[in-house]
């Protein structure tokens, strides 16, 4: 029972730091680069999550669809409640959250803002299964490496995966500014509004700003599902340990020999039990933050996209006048 559950008791980092599968073709050359990952857990998960992005998606929007004009007025019914769950989520994403500030602009980002949203929320999902763990058993129990590092891992706790999503993000921000404005209006955006001398101090801030803005949407995203999974590896480390207490096991030079005790079955059993009811709780607010996180990155990009935009002008503008009215 105790060799089962060594990988619970590990160093807490091991279960969120990428890892590459024990194949030849997994590591290789690319772009004149030797030892590269060609493929790793993250690497899997990212591409289960698209696919299921895509097939989940599209199975929604197939029961989502009007009917036939012979359905009656049963044709504007949504067929499933999955898809009926996407379809409110789609609504109040569009409707409460995008509207509001892309106004008339809404649709023509929507499908973009709705796939930012679902990929996310589906890796954020995937690295809360056991996909990593199981394969590792898996592993451990035939004494092989055939599955370890496949896919399991959080994707969106990987930088380069949240600085990739972050980049996408900056890219359709800044050209959506670029057609609303014109080239123009984009760069005299920059000054904010201001004349010389102060535009000249407020261009290099607005283009540090440009800049932190992706940053932030890929620190926020990774910080986050970092810190989560960490803390509940951390709580199942400390169960792993009060069981071992609880049936009287521990290590000795390299052996695992039992030693039991009332005073270390008592101990055992509160650290157990408290270890997992924190992971418990923990977990439904992984959840939550799994959702939470989806959210915050599609609609601060919502938020950047509005800034650069004459709604967006209007409103800065407007927020001035008042400031100016109540002094």
């Amino acid at each position: 029972m105790f060799a089962s559950l060594t990988l619970a008791a590990e160093n807490p980092v091991d279960h969120v730091v990428n890892q590459a599968p024990h194949y030849s073709w997994a590591v290789g050359d690319l772009f004149g680069l030797h030892g590269v990952w060609l493929w790793s857990a993250h690497v899997g998960n990212l591409i289960l999550a698209g696919i299921l992005t895509l097939l989940l998606l599209a199975f929604a929007a197939r029961r989502i669809q009007t009917g036939d004009a012979a359905q009656g007025t049963d044709r504007y019914v949504t067929k499933n409640a999955f898809a009926h769950m996407i379809e409110v989520i789609c609504v109040y994403l569009r409707d409460n959250t995008v509207r509001p500030l892309l106004g008339d602009r809404t649709d023509k980002f929507m499908p973009f803002l709705w796939t930012f949203f679902f990929f996310i929320l589906i890796n954020n999902l995937l690295g809360l299964t056991p996909i990593a763990d199981f394969f590792h058993l898996v592993d451990k129990a035939s004494g092989h490496h055939y599955l370890s590092g496949l896919l399991g891992a959080t994707a969106t706790q990987n930088l380069f995966v949240t600085a990739a999503l972050a980049l996408l993000a900056a890219i359709l921000i800044n050209i959506a500014g670029m057609r609303e404005l014109g080239i123009g209006g984009y760069l005299g955006h920059l000054t904010a509004g201001t004349k010389l001398p102060v535009a000249a101090l407020m261009i290099p801030i607005e283009i540090v700003g440009t800049i932190i803005k992706p940053v932030a949407l890929a620190l926020r995203l990774f910080a986050n599902m970092t810190a989560g999974h960490i803390l509940m590896a951390v709580l199942f480390m400390f169960a792993v340990s009060g069981m071992a207490l609880l049936i009287g096991q521990k290590e000795v030079a390299g052996q695992i020999v039992r030693d039991p005790s009332a005073g270390g079955a008592i101990m055992g059993f509160v650290i157990t039990a408290a270890s997992i009811i924190g992971a418990i709780a923990i977990y439904f607010l992984e959840l939550f933050v799994a959702f939470l996180q989806a959210f915050v990155f599609m609609f601060l990009t919502t938020v950047f996209i509005s800034q650069l935009s004459h709604h967006g002008d209007h409103e800065h503008h407007e927020a001035h006048g008042h400031e100016h009215a109540h002094a």
